[in-house]
């Protein structure tokens, strides 16, 4: 059995990958094109191929949450105990504050640079709350008997897909949010939009808690 200190630092690695490669893919492409939709293009890109290597190497080990939201919602589903639930948060803030913090200084920027970028509106609080329900309904869609790969796959294509079809660019993860103050480039949010944001993420996950237990009732009916 995994012992709960490996799971806490497959989420943290997995975590800062993550906000490694949104971040620096960000920083990256800023400084060569001012083309907004090439830039979200390769930011997209980097984070799918990075999010996709990241699950399927620490899926084993941790479950590869990456994010408050899904343990959030495997902690009302009974897969996971508080203690499991608390240990994860703060592995996934430190991990991904970590990934921020190194993006920033890969690219001789200050290592910590509270963001200055507001993203405030109802449309972006609406893209969040679709953003994270759709991604919580493909992680704990448990009629689908799929490899960890295949999981992975629709993870990633979804998390794809919703860069460009939300307003928000689909953030979708409160560890992600919240370590994107701490960089004043193109992926960074301002600290007085977080809260709206996580406020979204919360709703949208509980949405799809709801919707699954629906339809894995009519599952079993079935």
């Amino acid at each position: 059995m995994t012992s709960l200190i490996t799971k806490l630092l497959a989420e943290a690695l997995g975590s800062a990958f993550l906000l490694l490669s949104i971040v620096g893919s960000g920083a990256m492409i800023a400084g060569a094109s001012q083309d907004a939709g090439l830039r979200l293009f390769v930011i997209a890109t980097v984070t799918v191929a990075a999010l996709f290597v990241a699950i399927n190497l620490l899926a084993p080990i941790s479950g590869a949450h990456f994010n408050p939201a899904v343990s959030l919602i495997a902690l009302i589903r009974r897969d996971i105990r508080i203690k499991d639930f608390l240990g994860y948060l703060i592995a996934q803030l430190a991990g991904a504050s970590l990934g921020v913090i190194l993006a920033n200084t890969l690219y001789q920027l200050p290592a910590v640079e509270i963001s200055t970028t507001e993203r405030s509106g109802t449309h972006l609080f609406i893209s969040e709350i679709v953003a994270t329900f759709g991604l919580i309904l493909v992680i704990f869609a448990t009629w689908l008997k799929v490899s960890t790969m295949a999981r992975a796959s629709l993870i990633v294509l979804w998390i794809g897909g919703a860069y460009f079809f939300t307003a928000s660019a689909s953030f979708a993860n409160p560890a992600v949010t919240i370590s994107r103050i701490l960089t004043d480039t193109y992926t960074g949010i301002a600290p007085s939009s977080v809260f709206a944001f996580i406020a979204a993420q919360a709703i949208g996950a509980v949405l799809a808690h709801f919707t699954i237990r629906i339809l894995e009732k009519s599952e079993d009916r079935g």
